[in-house]
C-alpha cells in the first residue's frame, strides 16, 4: 500500500504542475489561448484513442508498461526543449499522452486488486501530491524553469515508484476482461454516456484555463493555488465520507452532481472578479468531482458485467475524449463568456439522463 500511495502523491503532484501552471507558463511564453487549448487537448484525445489503436493490437502486460513509464520520463526530459516550439511541444505532449495512458490503468488495476474497499485510503494520497505541488509552486514561478525541474523530479519519483511497482506485483493482460458472455454495448446506454462526455467537456473549461481566467480577473497567481488548495482539501473530504451516502439511489446522485457542476461554472461566470465566490465554487469540487467520478464508477459496475471494459471506455470517453472536446472548445471561446459556455454544455449533459432510468 505504501508504494501505491507513493505513486498516486507523485503522479497526481505532476498532474499539479502540468494542470496548473503549465498554462500559466505557456501564456508566458506567447503562445496563445487557442494554441493552449490544442496543446493541452492531445493528452486526453491519446486517451481516448490509445485503447483502441494500441491495445486492440497488444496486450498491458509489464513489459508494456515499463516501456511506458520509460517513454514518459523521456518526454518530461524533453520538455525542456521542445516548450518554446509549438510542433515540438504538441509531438511531446502527444508521445507524452500514449504513455500516461497506458501507465495509469495498469497501476489502477493493480490498486484495485490489492486494496479493494480501501483504494480511496491511498487514492487520497494523490490529492494531497495535487495540492502540495500546487502551494510550493506559487511561490517560484516568476522562473518557468523552475516549474519544468519540479516535473522532472516528479517525474523521476513516479517512473522510479512504478518500476518499483511492476517488480511487487503479478502480472495480467487486459484482454482477459473481455467476456464472450454478453456483448459490451455503448449504444443500450448512449444517454448515460453522452452525459458523461458532456459533463468532462465542460470540465476541459476548467481544468485548462482556470488559472488564466482568474489571472486575468485580478486574482494573483498565489491566491489562485489557495483557490485549487481548496478544491482539493474538499475533494479529500468527500472520498473519505461519501461511502455514508452510496447507499441512495446512484442515478439522482448523479444528476445532482451534474447540476451542482453546471451551477458552479455559471457562478464562476456571473460573478468573474469574486475571489469569495470562487472559494464557494471550488468548494463544489466535492460533489462535481469526487462525488460524481466515485458514483459514476460505482453505476458502471452495476451497469456491466465487464467491469474492467466498462472503465476503459469510462475513462477514454468522459476524461479522454470529453477532455479533447473541453480543450479545443476553451481555447476557441476563451474570453468573458468561456464559463457561461461550459455551464450550458454541463447542462445538457443532466438533460440527456432526464429520461434515463436504468438501475
Amino acid at each position: 500500500m505504501f508504494l501505491l500511495s507513493s505513486f498516486f502523491f507523485f503522479y497526481f503532484a505532476g498532474v499539479g504542475v502540468y494542470i496548473i501552471f503549465l498554462p500559466k507558463i505557456l501564456e508566458t511564453l506567447s503562445y496563445t489561448p487557442y494554441q493552449i487549448g490544442i496543446i493541452f487537448s492531445i493528452v486526453p484525445l491519446m486517451r481516448f484513442l490509445t485503447p483502441f489503436l494500441f491495445l486492440k493490437i497488444f496486450s498491458l502486460n509489464k513489459t508494456i508498461y515499463k516501456f511506458s513509464l520509460l517513454v514518459s520520463w523521456l518526454s518530461v526530459i524533453f520538455l525542456f526543449f521542445s516548450i518554446k516550439n509549438y510542433y515540438l511541444l504538441m509531438a511531446n505532449i502527444a508521445v507524452f499522452g500514449i504513455s500516461n495512458g497506458l501507465v495509469m490503468p495498469y497501476i489502477d488495476s493493480i490498486a484495485l486488486e490489492k486494496m479493494k474497499k480501501n483504494y480511496g485510503k491511498s487514492r487520497l494520497w494523490g490529492s494531497l501530491g495535487f495540492m502540495i505541488i500546487g502551494l510550493i509552486l506559487a511561490r517560484y514561478l516568476s522562473n518557468y524553469k523552475v516549474g519544468l525541474y519540479f516535473y522532472l523530479f516528479i517525474g523521476t519519483c513516479i517512473s522510479s515508484i512504478g518500476y518499483l511497482i511492476s517488480k511487487n506485483s503479478k502480472d495480467f493482460n487486459l484482454k482477459k476482461d473481455i467476456s464472450p458472455i454478453q456483448k459490451f454495448s455503448l449504444l443500450n446506454n448512449w444517454q448515460f454516456w453522452i452525459s458523461i462526455f458532456l459533463v468532462q467537456m465542460s470540465f476541459g473549461f476548467f481544468y485548462n484555463f482556470f488559472t488564466i481566467y482568474e489571472t486575468a480577473h485580478g486574482i494573483s497567481l498565489e491566491q489562485v493555488s489557495y483557490l485549487w488548495s481548496l478544491s482539493i482539501i474538499c475533494e479529500v473530504i468527500m472520498f473519505n465520507y461519501q461511502d455514508r451516502i452510496l447507499h441512495l439511489n446512484l442515478l439522482t446522485i448523479i444528476k445532482f452532481s451534474i447540476a451542482i457542476t453546471s451551477l458552479r461554472w455559471l457562478l464562476l461566470y456571473l460573478f468573474s472578479d469574486s475571489l469569495y465566490i470562487s472559494y464557494l465554487t471550488q468548494s463544489f469540487h466535492a460533489i462535481s468531482f469526487a462525488l460524481f467520478h466515485t458514483v459514476t464508477i460505482t453505476y458502471l459496475f452495476k451497469l456491466y458485467t465487464q467491469k474492467k471494459l466498462a472503465m476503459q471506455f469510462y475513462h477514454g470517453i468522459s476524461y479522454g475524449l470529453g477532455g479533447f472536446a473541453g480543450s479545443i472548445m476553451a481555447g476557441y471561446f476563451y474570453g468573458q463568456y468561456l464559463f457561461l459556455i461550459a455551464s450550458i454544455i454541463a447542462l445538457l449533459g443532466f438533460v440527456s439522463l432526464l429520461n434515463f432510468n436504468k438501475k
